[in-house]
């Protein structure tokens, strides 16, 4: 990743060992959340009972809350950074898909 494009904090440092520290814990925890809300995700879209419905959409929600606390957790140490998006592909992206939005079959109307 060209550092010039990079978007990250100075990492905070920690002692390399081979026992697991900070940064392996959150980094393990995110990825835990990350695999939970995709599957709660899941469950989402193929409940049909209403009660189990919002049950299961609390708990994704508290879930993805807590996935993205661990992710400002990270960033804010440096141990989590971006590579920033090139100006020109960002506009020929939006292009290609506002292109893909005239193909819809009710061209943005309300469906009734």
């Amino acid at each position: 990743m060209n550092q010039q494009n990079k978007i990250q904090n100075p990492a905070v440092q920690i002692q390399k060992s081979p026992d697991m520290n900070d940064r392996d814990f959150i980094n393990d925890m995110l990825a835990t959340e990350k695999y939970m809300t995709w599957a709660y995700s899941t469950a989402l879209n193929e409940t049909s009972y209403s009660d189990l419905y919002q049950d299961v959409l609390d708990i994704f929600t508290e879930t993805q809350n807590c996935q993205r606390k661990l992710f400002e957790i990270m960033f804010k140490k440096g141990w989590y950074g971006f590579e920033s998006a090139d100006r020109q592909k960002l506009q020929q992206s939006y292009q290609q898909f506002q292109g893909y939005s005239n193909q819809f079959p009710y061209n943005n109307q309300q469906i009734q």
